[in-house]
């Protein structure tokens, strides 16, 4: 009997971008979705509902019944998220799922500056208690997240602002990371266990040089403006939204600035056989990266 490999988040850019390439290898494939009303016909998948996400153990675990692989995403940012990743993990184990590919981030570890770094070593630190053979992704910050992090004025500039300083991150396409995740989770030889690579770009940038090759590429004027930690505090409370989340927004900067996201390694290049593309490459290949600079 062929294993059957479990895509959680298929519905959102990343899990989409990995099943669809499973689905093109001939994987036989399991989407774990909480809606499946959302997701692609991909030739050879099963669609299975899990309308409760990670935070339903009994309900994850029976839509896990009968895989032997799992690409578990991480869940979308709550204040429950290292919970909700508890669950999932041990649910999995429950099921009988033999191994789990899990997205983390580049530098996890619990003493992070990013307030998610620390939610995926907590995470990691349930996958190597758990039992089951794991395989951690750290992917850097996603190349097509840059020019969203930009605000347009009322005189159509468009701005970067945040407590980053000289810092550099390497930011990595989720186009890479989605050919990683597709050869690892396709390799059952074991190699993979129990291993945490740093998915990057090929080159870490400043805030002030992302800004510079966003601008270039979508032809609008972007630049990047540092603030101070209070000041980034200011200029987001009145979005309203919680301060747990305010909080993993800063982060990100002050952890660019703390130098936790400028490592560039050479996994990409090394597991896929093509080099890591660039910011640049990655914004002209995906206008829809941008396009909201230019409304």
């Amino acid at each position: 009997m062929t294993a059957v490999l479990a895509v959680t988040g298929a519905t959102g850019g990343l899990g989409r971008r990995v099943a669809e390439r499973l689905a093109a290898a001939g994987a036989e494939l399991r989407l774990v979705v909480r809606d499946a009303g959302r997701t692609r016909f991909l030739p050879g998948s099963e669609v299975v509902e899990n309308p409760g996400g990670y935070a339903d153990g009994d309900g994850f675990a029976a839509a896990l019944d009968g895989v032997h692989t799992l690409y578990l995403v991480s869940a979308a940012e709550a204040e429950d998220r290292v919970q909700q990743h508890r669950t999932a993990v041990a649910a999995a184990g429950r099921a009988g799922v033999q191994r789990i590919v899990y997205t983390s981030f580049l530098g996890a570890a619990p003493d992070s500056v990013f307030t998610l770094g620390r939610h995926h070593a907590a995470t990691e630190e349930a996958l190597a208690a758990s039992g089951v053979a794991w395989t951690a992704l750290r992917h850097s910050l996603y190349a097509d997240f840059v020019p969203s992090l930009a605000v347009v004025g009322p005189d159509a500039r468009a701005v970067i602002a945040g407590p980053a300083g000289s810092g550099r991150a390497s930011f990595v396409s989720r186009d890479d990371c989605a050919d990683v995740a597709a050869a690892v989770l396709l390799d059952d030889s074991g190699a993979w266990d129990g291993r945490t690579p740093g998915v990057t770009g090929p080159e870490a940038l400043t805030l002030a040089e992302a800004a510079a090759v966003v601008s270039a590429v979508a032809g609008v004027p972007v630049d990047y403006r540092e603030e101070t930690v209070e000041q980034a505090w200011a200029s987001r409370r009145p979005s309203g939204h919680p301060d747990w989340e305010i909080e993993g927004w800063i982060s990100s900067y002050t952890s660019i600035a703390a130098g936790e996201m400028a490592a560039v390694t050479d996994v990409v290049a090394t597991v896929t056989g093509h080099p890591a593309r660039t910011l640049a490459e990655q914004l002209r290949a995906h206008p829809e990266d941008w396009a909201a600079l230019r409304r």
